[in-house]
């Protein structure tokens, strides 16, 4: 039987093809690198298992990181890329889909 959590994780959803397409929105938010300062951002696209967002800050992937965005539970994720600006993150856990609703809703 496999676990709950795992299920619901990044790595589990690649495996299984289950990764949700990403969804065009400007939602602010912040984010920080575990033990790194929080840093302004805008989100700019999100799904069930990642986001993008502005990253002035060369991110290093591998690196944990949390993002926080207004009336939402901090989300903790792993930076896949950093280019130009811009950082791609993957969730540690995937988003529900309700909880994906309301940050795009929130973004509306």
């Amino acid at each position: 039987m496999i676990e709950n959590a795992y299920c619901r994780s990044y790595q589990y959803a690649t495996q299984e093809d289950r990764s949700a397409p990403r969804i065009k929105v400007l939602v602010p938010a912040t984010l920080r690198a575990v033990g790194g300062k929080r840093l302004q951002t805008v989100v700019r696209d999100i799904s069930l298992s990642g986001f993008s967002a502005v990253a002035i800050t060369q991110l290093v992937p591998g690196t944990s990181c949390w993002l926080t965005i207004p009336g939402h539970e901090p989300r903790r994720a792993q930076v896949i890329w950093w280019e130009h600006g811009r950082t791609g993150c993957a969730f540690e856990q995937l988003l529900d889909a309700s909880t994906l609703s309301a940050i795009i809703t929130t973004a509306a």
